[in-house]
């Protein structure tokens, strides 16, 4: 009864304000002009389907702010005594230890504690494995083909999952969501600003660049060996690779082909939209960066030999626990990497791992991250890199804390494509902030207080800034 009438009562407001115009409407068809045929809506000859997709982040109101008097890590691998971080229009104004708050700043006292960019996580589920990890909720890996290179991990991305606020009183400003590693290619990452909102696109990354998720050894052969399917092995695994980038070279070549006749004019039909093709084409074209799931050390070096044998650049080797016997060669290349200081074990190829893996990379002059893969783990960032710190100090390696912060802030927005706006306490860079009670490479030490551009996004001792999630609302939780 209510649903009729609501209906009843739209139809009403419609004829009142003129929308319901039946006399108006004509099932015969037009002439002249108008009986020309419509063209294809844009997502159909285009070849591109981002801006259908487009983020509509609006960063939080903020205000002038100062922080004073605070230990700094700048995540540049600096480390400031009794600095200030200016705040203003949502980005680092300038960062010091002789700074003045100009007037009508908020100048908050921060003498004790310490203070560094919001913490990125380069490696991430949240949202398409959430909270509760049921069946329902388990949107993450597309095992239907070994090679799902069409489908996007933000369609799969559930705002509500309690994951983000919990992430967020861990310190983490900025995180990249990955499709599972089933698949030798899984599909497209998103880059996520880490606030409350009712939609992905209200939290997607202006301007950050996609990823693909590709992922080698034990994982793909083990899925679809166990279904009497390509690939079962290694050397199936590369096969697929490389027919992949085969026909998306040749996609890619129609696509150049067809654009160029319409540049000079000529008549040309646009190829068919394949959305598998069309991501790894945009690999080709340096559009979308390669993240790519590997344990061993010699499959990261097969998977560098693809690379260079169909033109494209591998940005991050994700898990990667024998980088350190190629730390050398991975820094050739520029290649990071993003593991953990102790997740081992789980599997032969996850075998021969050691603690000191990131800061062999480090010493190495390569790029070493350090992620989380895990709703727990990316909680405790900071605990992670602080057991790789002493891990590689123990083994002999001198690193600094302020470059072990690099870590968990700049070397992610490297690999992830941002680090032109985060990952560091630089002036004009978003002023994505964490203020600690404690120095953060102690178990002990609790993020107080996450600013994302510029504006309070959690505060521990204030509940106005302490999101709940609409889930957990639903349960009761917070009440």
């Amino acid at each position: 009864m209510r649903v009729l009438t609501t209906a009843v009562a739209m139809c009403a407001a419609a004829a009142l304000s003129g929308c319901a115009t039946t006399a108006a409407t004509s099932s015969k068809p037009a002439s002249g002009d108008s009986a020309k045929a419509r063209p294809l809506p844009k997502g159909l000859d285009s070849g591109r389907g981002e801006d259908a997709y487009a983020s509509t982040y609006r960063p939080l109101p903020s205000r002038p702010t100062a922080l004073v008097d605070a230990t700094i890590f700048t995540g540049a691998g600096e480390k400031i005594e009794r600095g200030t971080v200016l705040i203003r229009d949502g980005k680092i104004e300038a960062v010091g230890a002789q700074i003045v708050p100009p007037a009508a700043y908020d100048v908050i006292d921060v003498a004790g504690k310490f203070v560094t960019p919001g913490l990125i996580d380069a490696h991430s589920h949240l949202g398409v494995y959430p909270s509760p990890a049921v069946p329902a909720h388990s949107d993450g890996n597309e095992l239907t083909d070994p090679n799902t290179a069409g489908v996007w991990a933000e369609h799969s991305v559930w705002p509500q999952d309690p994951g983000f606020n919990l992430a967020r009183a861990g310190g983490v400003t900025t995180l990249l969501v990955l499709p599972g590693s089933g698949n030798l290619i899984g599909g497209r990452s998103v880059t996520l600003r880490n606030i409350p909102a009712r939609t992905v696109q209200d939290m997607k990354f202006p301007g950050a660049p996609y990823g693909l998720k590709m992922a080698c050894g034990e994982n793909p052969k083990r899925v679809y060996g166990s279904r009497n399917r390509a690939p079962s092995t290694r050397m199936g695994n590369v096969a697929g690779y490389r027919t992949a980038w085969i026909n998306a070279a040749d996609y890619a070549r129609k696509w150049d082909d067809y654009r160029a006749k319409a540049d000079r004019g000529e008549k040309a039909e646009p190829p068919k939209r394949d959305l598998q093709l069309e991501t790894l084409a945009g690999v080709l074209k340096g559009e979308i960066l390669v993240e790519n799931h590997c344990y061993r050390a010699d499959e990261m070096v097969q998977m560098i030999g693809i690379a260079n044998e169909f033109g494209y650049k591998i940005t991050a080797f994700h898990h990667a626990l024998e980088a350190y016997k190629i730390a050398d060669i991975l820094a050739k290349e520029d290649i990071c990497v993003a593991t953990w200081a102790n997740w081992w074990g789980s599997k032969l190829e996850a075998w021969d791992a050691v603690e000191a893996n990131a800061p062999m990379i480090h010493a190495a002059g390569g790029c070493a991250i350090i992620k989380s893969d895990d709703p727990d783990v990316i909680q405790r960032l900071n605990q992670e890199a602080a057991e790789a710190l002493s891990a590689g100090r123990a083994a002999g390696y001198q690193i600094t804390e302020g470059e072990a912060m690099t870590w968990i802030t700049l070397n992610p927005a490297k690999a992830i494509g941002v680090d032109n706006q985060t990952g560091s306490l630089e002036a004009g860079k978003r002023a994505d902030v964490v203020v600690w009670d404690k120095n953060p490479f102690s178990i002990y030490a609790k993020a107080e207080r996450v600013y994302l551009d510029g504006a309070i996004a959690y505060d521990r001792h204030d509940r106005r800034y302490q999101p709940t999630s609409d889930f957990e609302l639903g349960q009761g939780a917070g009440r």
